[in-house]
């Protein structure tokens, strides 16, 4: 993220929407209005949002919505703390623990993201991998053109050594040169697929009363997109 970028748009919005009482067109009024045009303020709003969703995750239900008069209360106090946010976030780290790299789950693979993302906002954590986990199986479906097959049998038939057929088609993720290498990664890609299916897919569909937190859920997405970068840069093989 560009932290000096999302500050002085944050700033811009925070600026905008300072609430104002007096007069207007020559009329004096006990009505609140915003210092700038509400036009202007909803021109902003997509920006300021973006950013939200990147600084404070879940603040469409965690920030307060102070004004029943003021529609844009809650995006005012969600702007304010996420300008603290950036503005203290090496102090913060470098006070409270170790500067250790994180991982964003919007800079995931853009399946998997996409299958979570909407989910996720709402802190639905363990139905948001679900979506992710359908989205790559629809994703790996377009690429070989298959319909008749899903999930775990996809991936291997997909993934498979054997030669393809004139209606399975086969996912390479390098040029099959005969190596160990070559046999490898191909192997590699049907293991990690069927631990997806067995290990996390069929669990949470079996258990609907089982939660996820949001660090094990952002753990199973980061293994998601393993499997889906290596199925986008596969190269896709057909029969002759």
């Amino acid at each position: 993220m560009n932290t000096q970028w999302a500050i002085a748009e944050l700033d811009k919005f925070i600026t905008m929407t300072v609430m104002r009482n007096g007069s207007g067109d020559g009329f004096f009024t006990t009505e609140d209005y915003t210092a700038a045009s509400d036009v202007d303020v909803t021109r902003q709003a997509p920006v300021v949002e973006k950013i939200l969703d990147r600084v404070i995750r879940n603040w469409r239900t965690q920030v307060p919505d102070t004004s029943a008069n003021n529609r844009w209360s809650r995006h005012r106090e969600a702007a304010l703390r996420a300008r603290e946010e950036l503005v203290r976030e090496q102090e913060v780290k470098e006070n409270l623990g170790e500067n250790a790299p994180e991982l964003s789950a919007a800079e995931l693979h853009p399946w998997v993201w996409s299958g979570a993302s909407s989910l996720w906002q709402s802190g639905h954590f363990r139905e948001a991998v679900e979506g992710a986990i359908k989205k790559l199986n629809a994703e790996t479906q377009n690429k070989v053109g298959r319909r008749d097959v899903s999930e775990t049998d996809l991936f291997k038939q997909a993934f498979s050594l054997d030669a393809p057929k004139e209606t399975k088609a086969r996912l390479r993720r390098m040029r099959d040169d005969g190596s160990d290498t070559y046999k490898s990664v191909q192997r590699g890609a049907m293991n990690l697929a069927e631990g997806v299916f067995a290990g996390i897919r069929n669990p949470l569909s079996h258990e609907a009363n089982q939660e996820l937190t949001e660090q094990e859920a952002l753990e199973y997405l980061a293994a998601l997109s393993v499997l889906a970068r290596w199925v986008d840069g596969s190269a896709v093989e057909v029969a002759s």
